[in-house]
């Protein structure tokens, strides 16, 4: 069910009309009818033009697709995916800013993946399709538009990527930096230059946000002693929050300093360009949160 031609072009030649259905802008009557044919043994692929029209529809996808698996003792899965741009783009709103990693991801009987690279996008996606679970797929519009390499193992036809475990896009010894989405490259770029005045810093792409990958996190967190959580989403109850308490819980004896949090402004997205960028994580945010994490910088409560 496509409402995004610039992902999904020429899969309607390719495919047909009987695969490839174009349909009226209803949320609700598309993923119930997603939802249902996922029942009855299909595999469907919904496309929300922004996960924001998600909330049109959140009642099929939590109560009906999330949760079936389990009332009905196993008996019937739903192997559906609801994919789609995810977070703020440019100059689109309060309504039209919102990351639902956070939302999606405290459901149980969901999967909640978000792709950073092109590698992410081929991996996942696949693997999403072939799990027997639903599954939402949040992108990330201003990503569409990037490049990124590919090797060769990521072209193999038979190449997907884990879900449930993260990537370690850079090793460092300093402090552990996690983000996903299009976070994970803002998360590069401040490692770059973190390193530039001697802090090391391991960046972990999450790819997964539900089944998180703890175990990852934790063995970083092990080593660097240090913890910056990058997100766009907003900082109460977000993914951070939740890395947080893992970290808290399993490896609390081996923090050097106190976690820091990068997140998005707790307030609705601001329409205008100025305040959008100060409502949204920068690169430079990271680099003060991990020299805060290293005694580089004055940390903020002191600051208060």
């Amino acid at each position: 069910m496509n409402k995004n031609p610039f992902i999904t072009k020429g899969l309607l030649e390719k495919y047909g009309p009987e695969r490839v259905l174009d349909t009226p802008i209803t949320e609700a009557g598309f993923t119930g009818i997603g939802v249902g044919a996922a029942y009855h043994g299909l595999k469907p692929v919904v496309e929300f033009m922004t996960f924001n029209f998600s909330m049109q529809a959140i009642d099929h996808i939590i109560n009906s697709a999330a949760k079936t698996n389990y009332m009905s003792a196993g008996q019937i899965s739903v192997p559906i995916v609801f994919r789609g741009p995810n977070g703020a783009a440019a100059g689109v709103g309060a309504q039209h800013s919102q990351c639902y990693a956070a939302w999606y991801g405290s459901c149980p009987g969901l999967k909640v993946l978000a792709p950073y690279s092109s590698e992410d996008a081929r991996g996942l996606l696949k693997a999403a399709i072939r799990d027997p679970d639903p599954v939402v797929f949040l992108e990330n519009e201003l990503l569409y538009g990037e490049s990124f390499p590919v090797s060769a193992e990521v072209l193999d036809s038979s190449f997907t990527a884990p879900i449930g475990k993260a990537k370690i896009e850079r090793e460092g010894k300093d402090v552990t930096i996690t983000a996903f989405s299009k976070m994970v490259g803002y998360a590069l770029k401040a490692a770059e230059v973190l390193s530039k005045e001697g802090i090391s810093a391991e960046v972990i792409n999450l790819r997964s946000i539900r089944p998180l990958d703890r175990a990852t996190i934790n063995a970083s967190v092990r080593k660097t002693n240090r913890l910056v959580t990058v997100e766009e989403g907003f900082p109460q109850h977000g993914v951070g929050a939740e890395i947080c308490t893992s970290v808290v819980e399993e490896s609390f004896g081996y923090l050097d300093a106190p976690v820091e949090r990068i997140a998005g402004a707790d307030i609705p997205m601001p329409y205008a360009a100025n305040l959008e960028r100060m409502a949204v994580p920068q690169v430079e945010d990271i680099v003060r949160a991990a020299k805060r994490a290293c005694y580089r910088a004055v940390p903020l409560a002191a600051t208060g």
